[in-house]
């Protein structure tokens, strides 16, 4: 039963960090294209948000692993 609760940790992880990151640079390219001017700050602050969103889904992945291999 651990296991597959860590396979759906693990596997709701993975979609839940891709959607971040989906949202992240769907939002950068629209602002980009409203505004053309501000694309180094728009694609610094992606540069940012991106890791800061995928850190969650990896700790997630990480303690799921921690509880399945404790036993």
């Amino acid at each position: 039963m651990s296991l597959l609760g860590a396979a759906i940790a693990a596997g709701l992880a993975a979609v839940g960090g891709s959607i971040a990151v989906a949202l992240i640079v769907k939002a950068t390219l629209e602002g980009v294209t409203r505004q053309p001017e501000l694309r180094g700050t728009l694609q610094t602050l992606m540069f940012i948000g991106v890791p800061l969103a995928e850190a969650v889904p990896i700790i997630a992945i990480v303690i799921s692993f921690l509880l399945l291999f404790q036993q």
